[in-house]
């Protein structure tokens, strides 16, 4: 379960003012559907996600355990950097299309690819071996980010203490980057 929790806390706290959230907040400007919006999401997280764990079980084979530990270690300290980082607005979203579900689910899942936590997803499954606690965490905590803006949409995005949250992720993959690295010497 630690797998599971790990991922889903990294994960939730890493999307928040991400790229993908800010795409949320534009559909749900731009459709006014909740629901669908937010099953769209689900769905292409899930895929998403799954393709990255499957990935970083893969690659896991082919690595010792030590250097495995200290890829993710490097990994989780790169993310930290990057969440630091704070995203911009991308494109803006076709609101004439009439099917929100698939416009949502296309425009996450290209959205997402090579995303920070599509990037965490493929680390911690790598580092866990356990493709489906961590893909399960990773999808819940990206929806776990993402519900309150579809619902609530601009009048929760701009309360948000966006800076303090990047600040607290950062620090979040910091540690675990730490965690790993010391699992990579032997001394955790």
């Amino acid at each position: 379960m630690e797998a599971f929790f790990v991922t889903l806390s990294a994960v939730a706290v890493a999307e928040i003012g991400d790229r993908t959230q800010l795409l949320a907040l534009m559909l749900v400007y731009c459709y006014r559907k909740p629901w669908p919006i937010l099953a769209g999401i689900a769905v292409s997280t899930l895929v998403n996600h799954l393709a990255a764990g499957l990935v970083g079980i893969f690659l896991a084979q082919w690595l010792t355990p030590r250097l495995l530990d200290a890829v993710v270690a490097v990994s989780l300290m790169g993310m930290a950097g990057w969440t630091l980082v704070p995203d911009k607005e991308g494109e803006q979203v076709d609101c004439s299309s009439r099917n929100v579900f698939f416009t949502t689910l296309w425009l996450f899942f290209v959205a997402e690819i090579g995303d920070k936590t599509q990037i965490a997803t493929m680390a911690l499954a790598a580092a866990y071996h356990n493709l489906w606690l961590v893909v399960a965490g990773s999808t819940l905590g990206l929806l776990a980010a993402n519900a309150p803006v579809v619902f609530l949409g601009n009048a929760f995005a701009t309360r948000l203490p966006l800076k303090s949250i990047r600040l607290a992720a950062a620090c979040l993959f910091a540690v675990l980057g730490v965690v790993f690295a010391l699992r990579s010497t032997g001394l955790f």
